[in-house]
């Protein structure tokens, strides 16, 4: 208690700078509602006014002059005036709470109890001003509490009882922890008034309230961390789904174009979709990662989407192609380039079927590239598709055996097909893992 009689004026002024500080700050998030803001920047205002006037009830008493007469009284009235204010606001803070986090709908009745306490506390505050009821001065302009001087503390008092009555009534509205910290903070102004009112001179009330305040003020911050981190977490999980749907989605309009593609040969149904399964389990045999695999996977779904622009009639022909019918259908990998690199943000679409067609040696079209030039993905759908091919009936001949498809594979090492790939090909068909 001495410590804080003799430097409870700098603890003030200190506080009170604080106080200043956080009700500018209490305006700055924007993730916070403009109501707890508000309450907040007043909670503090009225705060640091609450220490500056009771600091100034000190400097000034005993100063008999007519201006320290008038600073007494004046600071004496704001202190008693700011001591109901405060837990005026922090009702209206704790009903943001209730109704922003605890799902209230209905202004509690004791909470309209409480406003009609501040409201009857300042009158009798400002009756206090004329008639001396709460206080008076001697002749050397010091304060003297007055035989009634105990009604100023029963207004602070039973508001105090209908707050932590509602925390204990909708407990079960808020988080644990912070019921708890809410009962004992509102509860501490009371044990400070009562140590206040046994040892005059002490404006341990004042300062015990600020405290409650700036606890309130952490409250905040941290809630709105939680809140951001909440906001950041469903931003995520939306983000989450719409790129599961959005993907879903292209999986979906991929496999249709396949299937339209596929639906112009009257022999080769379900091929596009075939190859595309190849092509992904030759990736994951050579290392290639999930998401590569799948980008393989796709683009072997579109790698005749160029035949769209092909004549049925060529596609469907039972006998040998005439040369004009071949230069006809090898328009196709162009065509599906002209089609895919439309789609910008999946430039693999259009290299599949753009360079499908592709020799390993540098015989194949349209550009004849060869070796590394043509890119990894038109390699590996290249085998893919000359194995479908060479399985799969067509109109000018039967399905292959597996040994002359082998024998084609084989052969075709190094000159149709890049090794590596081809390679990984035929220890699936000795396997006999190519259908699984």
């Amino acid at each position: 208690m001495n410590f804080l009689l003799a430097n409870q004026l700098d603890i003030m002024l200190y506080m009170s700078g604080v106080c200043g500080v956080l009700a500018v700050m209490s305006l700055m998030p924007k993730f916070m509602s403009q109501r707890r803001r508000s309450i907040l920047a007043l909670m503090e205002i009225a705060s640091m006014f609450l220490l500056y006037f009771d600091r100034l009830a000190y400097i000034y008493r005993g100063d008999v002059s007519d201006f320290g007469g008038f600073m007494v009284r004046i600071s004496n009235g704001m202190t008693y005036f700011l001591t109901l204010l405060i837990p005026f606001l922090v009702t209206h803070f704790m009903w943001d709470l209730y109704s922003s986090e605890g799902g209230l709908e209905k202004y509690p009745l004791r909470f309209k109890i409480c406003d009609a306490l501040f409201v009857i506390g300042t009158i009798l505050i400002i009756v206090s001003q004329v008639t001396g009821l709460y206080y008076t001065f001697d002749a050397q302009n010091r304060y003297q509490r007055s035989q009634y001087n105990f009604i100023s503390y029963i207004v602070p008092f039973l508001v105090i009882i209908l707050q932590e009555s509602v925390i204990i009534q909708y407990s079960d509205k808020l988080k644990k922890g912070l019921v708890v910290a809410l009962a004992m903070s509102i509860a501490l102004p009371t044990f400070a008034s009562i140590i206040q009112y046994l040892f005059y001179g002490i404006s341990l009330t004042s300062i015990t309230m600020v405290t409650v305040v700036i606890v309130f003020y952490v409250y905040a911050l941290y809630s709105l961390g939680d809140e951001v981190g909440k906001a950041r977490t469903r931003e995520i999980e939306f983000y989450k789904e719409a790129q599961e749907r959005e993907s879903a989605l292209f999986e979906e309009t991929t496999e249709a174009l396949a299937n339209a593609i596929d639906a112009k040969d009257n022999y080769t149904s379900g091929h596009s979709t075939r190859v595309a399964v190849l092509s992904r389990k030759i990736a994951k045999e050579a290392g290639f990662s999930d998401a590569e695999c799948d980008k393989v996977y796709f683009a072997g779904l579109l790698h005749d989407v160029g035949k769209i622009g092909v004549r049925d009639d060529v596609i469907n022909k039972p006998g040998k192609l005439t040369d004009e019918e071949f230069e006809n259908i090898k328009l196709h990998p162009v065509l599906g380039y002209q089609i895919l690199s439309k789609i910008k943000q999946s430039p693999y679409l259009s290299e599949g079927a753009h360079y499908h067609h592709e020799h390993y040696d540098g015989t194949g079209y349209p550009e004849g590239l060869k070796g590394e030039e043509i890119p990894v993905i038109a390699r590996i759908i290249a085998v893919a598709d000359a194995y479908d091919a060479m399985t799969s009936t067509r109109s000018y001949r039967d399905a292959l055996s597996k040994e002359k498809v082998r024998t084609e594979i084989l052969n075709g090492m190094g000159k149709q097909f890049d090794t590596r790939f081809a390679a990984i090909l035929l220890i699936m068909i000795d396997n006999d893992t190519v259908d699984q």
